[in-house]
């Protein structure tokens, strides 16, 4: 009668090889695993150019002159990081205004932080999640790299709560194009009170909370070495 051990091993195809044969089998799976999940890039040098892409969360509403999250990001990793945010921009608009930016300052990486305001406007997840893509292929296509910023998708319930979490398009997108996405920054720092200083803006507080998040997620990937 099969033993249990036996059924298993037969139905993974390990009976009959010999033991070199599945210690090579079992090694390379497991470095095949590793590989996969490490996301590392080369560091970006001191002086490298960054676009900071965004709407006003980007520019630093809610904050003072200098408080805002692109000009902590530079301060803290002696980058030239351009704060291209415009209050009150949607996906939908700012995949026009993109080139024009690109081919401006030459950017060696982008991050992109939009969608909120089509979110607050009612404007369908596709056309948001399709400008978005329009944006990182942009992106890409001028050589830059690409970090997507997930945002929440705003609603009466979080108003109310003050419970936030990831629109579910950033991750599928991520998933699609295998970009590098800041998950859980933006949330988080909407979901405490003391970083808030209104429902969908963070205050002085949030935004350097927002940095530290931000440049976590930039170190695990390699591009920020402190």
């Amino acid at each position: 009668m099969q033993t249990e051990k036996g059924s298993r091993l037969r139905r993974l195809g390990f009976l009959g090889q010999r033991p070199r044969q599945v210690f090579l089998y079992l090694l390379t799976i497991l470095l095949l695993s590793a590989c996969g999940e490490e996301v590392t890039r080369d560091a970006l040098a001191p002086g490298t150019t960054v676009l900071a892409f965004g709407d006003s969360v980007t520019f630093g509403t809610g904050a003072g002159r200098g408080e805002d999250w692109p000009s902590l990001l530079a301060a803290a990793s002696q980058w030239n990081v351009i704060n291209a945010g415009i209050p009150g921009d949607t996906a939908h608009n700012a995949q026009h205004r993109l080139p024009d930016l690109l081919a401006r300052f030459e950017p060696e990486l982008v991050i992109i932080e939009l969608g909120g305001n089509d979110f607050l406007r009612g404007l369908s997840l596709a056309g948001v999640r399709d400008a978005l893509r329009t944006m990182v292929q942009q992106s890409r296509a001028s050589g830059a790299e690409v970090v997507l910023v997930s945002v929440p998708r705003f609603s009466m319930l979080h108003a109310a709560t003050g419970l936030y979490s990831d629109s579910p398009i950033y991750e599928e997108l991520a998933e699609e194009l295998d970009l590098l996405l800041a998950a859980d920054v933006f949330a988080d720092v909407l979901s405490e009170e003391a970083f808030r200083a209104d429902r969908i803006h963070p205050n002085a507080a949030g935004y350097r909370e927002f940095n530290r998040l931000l440049m976590e997620r930039l170190q695990d990937w390699g591009l920020l070495q402190l």
